[in-house]
């Protein structure tokens, strides 16, 4: 009884030891490695929801895989439940949603350079950016040379909005 008692005492202190060895060992890298950078625009991949047939999508998502952006395309059953779980705006709205890793949206066919903006530096309570509608010439709406003008919305969290960027130009974009 005494060797049965003197096994168990060693298989405890071994269970522990493992238990212990497990839960110090990735304590001490996390703590001693460096930590690393912030997340470059080149690593990010968009979840991207659509409609299968929307063409335009399909040219915004060209547009941003053009600009260092991946995407990661979504063909929900139904995109406007999608958007107001999300909490778009039907006066936001456009034809796709895209969602960063970190949750901000960008809604429709908002140029790239403004989406890398927005990403260097998120204001406070924003939910993201959005081109309602889907403007002529805007990326992805590309019909030879028409353009029309239009704003890049800035959507907070509280359902107000103010414009981020106004689209005066090709240019612009």
């Amino acid at each position: 009884m005494h060797a049965i008692l003197n096994k168990l005492r060693s298989l405890q202190s071994k269970v522990f030891l493992s238990a212990l060895f497990s839960i110090a060992v990735p304590v001490a890298i996390a703590v001693t490695m460096p930590q690393s950078s912030a997340q470059s625009i080149n690593d990010i991949t968009l979840n991207v929801y659509k409609e299968v047939t929307c063409g335009c999508c399909v040219g915004w998502i060209a547009h941003m895989d053009d600009n260092g952006f991946a995407s990661k395309v979504i063909h929900p059953k139904d995109i406007y439940s999608v958007k107001e779980d999300l909490g778009i705006l039907p006066k936001w709205q456009s034809c796709h949603t895209a969602v960063s890793p970190e949750g901000y949206l960008f809604e429709g066919h908002v140029p790239a350079r403004y989406v890398t903006q927005f990403l260097q530096a998120p204001p406070a309570d924003a939910l993201g950016l959005a081109a309602p509608g889907m403007p002529m010439g805007s990326p992805g709406m590309e019909i030879g040379d028409q353009f029309t003008p239009y704003d890049v919305i800035l959507m907070m969290k509280d359902g107000s909005s103010k414009v981020y960027a106004s689209i005066k130009s090709k240019a612009d974009q």
